[in-house]
């Protein structure tokens, strides 16, 4: 079997030798991500036969161990009870009060944190950018005079590579958590996965930093994508009232210090994140509620709505200033595709969008299996930081080069004068007068390029060289999505889009004048199908368009394109967030239990032996248990019988569960029997420091010791029978936010305990049409 570190139970009985090291034991502060595909081991399969696959496992069918969970469930110890009863009605009433209006308070300080960092990368971005490409850009004009045509491409590849070294430098050497868009990480963190380091502030300097000069590196990436990162740090280090990084505690909001608390947080930082950056509040929350957040409730969804408001409205507030006007209230987040006036669609159009969703279903279906691949290779052979570091300057180098080169051999110069105020022209190797529309796509920041794709003149790009820049521009951007930088792919996706949905539109023309009199519906059709083909939404992405235009003329359409681009693209694969969570190894639980199980019980599931505790146990054994074995939890049973244990029946009457953190503080304040010392603690704020035994020293003459365990472990931990079925405990698992769920006989006996990896090793896997039920391997 595997080790598991929430897995309380593999390890041994009294008497028996642990099939465990203490090396195996998980470090709180190991990220779990600088780990590798290393050979995978072949485990006992669902019904105690091997699994069928004894060489090298496929790449989405392992899990890592170096994975545990949070604590949901509130341990109602006796102190918990205590502590409520203790408390006057009235006063608890006005506690409970003071405790809703705070977490208001902090939503609406997430919203304007998040709004902050959001105008920190949109103008940094924006003053920056115009700065690179002016200076470029005058030596482009003045070397097509003189001939110095080496000039801008030296001065066009060395700023990319500077920047893009400095910003892969941040992410590989200083915080790994800030690399890529976040978006798959943060959707484990609210699913229940603890992943070290994510929403630090660490993490987010650096992820801020990092997309910053992701994008001015010219890499194909965007930067609203980890805006959603980025919020969801603000919002955990704001709600917590502490920063473990700058070793400061600010003594506030310590009643939100607790694993739900932080989850729910989280979640709404994540929307406002998504606001922020397409200043689209209610698209916020929808994406939130279809991507992200795993335990929902009508509360948090007000909580959602008043982060997201408030950093639409803070963006409004600052951007309205900024440009002179504060009495208008209407600008956009970091995106806006630009207003989309005096279009319409006819009934005849209808099919042709619908053709564009399976399009755009099949590019994002060939995005995900490319980046796919590049990912497996990646994590076999680039495993050293220096490599990382590498192949993101090489990135960078080939976009430039690619750029510069599409920029100088389009011949494609004309004074056609684009539609729109808002759409801004690069002249590149044209004379005086003339714009080259290469140019306006490559010498910019993709945003910029996106809304010249959707607005300007149905002549203003020469389709093969559309076509061919479409290509490699799909190639980068395939590249650069999980190369160790910060970035997102919201907006290299829509742009992609945009460029076939152009192409597309350039095609109706010829077939269909009337329905083509403005071609930027198809761009938009097109880019919002790709987007949804690669990441699989449709509401929420629906919305968050709408909002960005303004307009919803195009909503039911565009609704039933991406629905019909998702369930296309699902036929041949999953999503890029998911395939990217099954090669991370995340032990994540979908919405539903995995099709195909509905004969896997508990017995076939559960893990034995298990490590129990008794009630009054030594301080010696309590220690030797938590460097020995690396569980996260242990059944406290009234008594047990060595020779009964190893026979591997039963293991006691089941009276209550302690988690590793738990008795590590225990230990850490010395709460033992003898001295009459109690403990006055809900065990909901523990430090970091305290999940690691290494640090404690107790002398020898106190191992012998007793720890009375009753007033604090919890007296009534979730149990099931062996009969109950893997979809039922998936769902008390799914929707309780469990950790562990205790395996009983008839008589309350302990007889196996269930974690979240021994649920997450079932996954059905469907596939051109097909479903399957693999049972995957847990590997280190």
């Amino acid at each position: 079997m595997a080790t598991d570190s929430d897995n309380v139970f593999k390890g041994p009985v009294p008497g028996i030798k642990s099939k465990f090291s203490t090396e195996e034991s998980l470090d709180a502060n190991k990220n779990p991500f600088q780990t590798t595909l290393s050979p995978a081991r072949s485990y006992p399969g669902p019904q105690g036969h091997e699994d069928g696959e004894k060489h090298k496992s496929h790449p989405l069918r392992r899990l890592s161990s170096k994975f545990e969970s949070f604590d949901f469930e509130v341990a109602e110890n006796t102190h918990f009870l205590k502590h409520n009863e203790g408390v006057a009605e009235k006063e608890q009433a006005k506690h409970l009060k003071r405790e809703s209006m705070a977490r208001y308070l902090v939503s609406i300080l997430t919203g304007i944190g998040t709004a902050i960092i959001a105008l920190a990368i949109k103008f940094s971005i924006h003053y920056l950018a115009d700065i690179k490409f002016g200076l470029i850009g005058d030596l482009m004009t003045k070397c097509s005079h003189t001939g110095c045509t080496y000039l801008p491409l030296l001065a066009f590849v060395g700023v990319n590579l500077i920047l893009t070294f400095i910003g892969s430098w941040m992410v590989t050497y200083i915080e790994p958590a800030a690399m890529g868009s976040g978006i798959p990480q943060i959707k484990c963190y609210l699913n229940g996965v603890r992943i070290p380091g994510l929403v630090s502030l660490k993490a987010l300097i650096v992820k801020a930093t990092g997309v910053i000069l992701s994008v001015l590196g010219g890499l194909a990436c965007g930067k609203e994508g980890p805006m959603i990162h980025s919020g969801a740090a603000v919002a955990a280090g704001i709600s917590q009232g502490r920063s473990l990084v700058l070793k400061r505690d600010f003594k506030i909001f310590r009643y939100f210090r607790s694993d739900t608390e932080k989850r729910d947080f989280v979640a709404a930082g994540a929307a406002a994140g998504v606001s922020a950056a397409f200043g689209a509040p209610i698209g916020g929350v929808l994406f939130s509620l279809e991507e992200g957040a795993s335990f929902l409730y009508q509360t948090l969804t007000w909580r959602m709505v008043a982060a997201s408001v408030t950093a639409t409205l803070t963006i409004n507030i600052v951007v309205s200033l900024v440009h002179g006007h504060p009495e208008n209230l209407s600008e956009p987040g970091l995106i806006s595709f630009g207003q989309f006036s005096d279009i319409y669609y006819l009934s005849v159009e209808l099919p042709l969008f619908l053709m564009q969703g399976l399009i755009g279903g099949i590019f994002g279906a060939v995005y995900v299996h490319l980046n796919y691949k590049l990912t497996v290779f990646r994590r076999a052979y680039i495993t050293e930081k220096w490599m990382k570091l590498l192949e993101a300057c090489i990135v960078a180098v080939i976009s430039a080069l690619m750029h510069f080169m599409f920029v100088w051999a389009s011949n494609d110069c004309t004074d056609i004068t684009p539609h729109g105020a808002h759409v801004m022209t690069v002249q590149g190797f044209c004379p005086d007068g003339k714009h080259s529309s290469m140019a306006t796509i490559f010498m910019k920041a993709p945003e910029g390029s996106l809304i010249g794709m959707l607005h300007n003149d149905i002549k203003y790009y020469e389709p093969l060289g559309l076509l061919i820049a479409m290509v490699f521009y799909f190639l980068l951007a395939t590249w650069t999505y999980g190369i160790s930088v910060s970035s997102g792919l919201f907006i290299p996706s829509l742009l992609i889009g945009a460029m076939w949905g152009r192409l597309y539109g350039i095609g109706v023309s010829y077939f269909v004048p009337s329905a083509a009199a403005h071609i930027g519906k198809y761009a938009l059709i097109g880019a919002a199908c790709n987007l949804s083909g690669a990441v699989r939404m449709t509401i929420s992405l629906t919305v968050i368009v709408i909002e960005c235009t303004g307009d919803i003329t195009f909503g039911m359409p565009m609704l039933l394109c991406m629905m019909l681009s998702k369930y296309s693209a699902d036929f041949f694969n999953k999503g890029i967030y998911d395939t990217h969570i099954e090669l991370m190894g995340v032990p994540l639980l979908e919405w539903e239990p995995p099709e195909l199980c509905a004969t896997v019980k508990a017995r076939e599931v559960m893990n034995a032996p298990v490590v129990v505790l008794k009630p009054l146990e030594t301080v010696g054994r309590i220690l030797d248990v938590l460097k020995e074995e690396p569980h996260m939890g242990f059944p406290v049973v009234a008594s047990y019988d060595p020779e009964n244990a190893r026979q591997g029946n039963t293991f006691g009457r089941l009276q209550g569960l302690m988690t590793r953190s738990q008795l590590i503080l225990l230990l850490h304040e010395r709460v033992y029997k003898d001295n009459k010392r109690d403990l006055d603690i809900s065990f909901e704020d523990i430090e970091a420091k305290l999940r690691n035994v290494k640090g404690i020293d107790i002398p020898d003459n106190d191992r012998e010791l007793m720890i009375d365990l009753r007033s604090y472990m919890n007296p009534t931990p979730f149990s099931v029978s062996t009969n109950v079925s893997l979809p039922r405990m998936f769902k008390l698992f799914r929707g309780l936010g469990l950790r562990h769920l205790i395996v009983v006989n008839d008589k309350n006996e302990v007889e196996g305990i269930v974690t979240r990896k021994d649920l997450a090793k079932y996954r059905a896997h469907g596939e051109l049409g097909k479903i399957k039920l693999h049972h995957l391997e847990v590997v280190q």
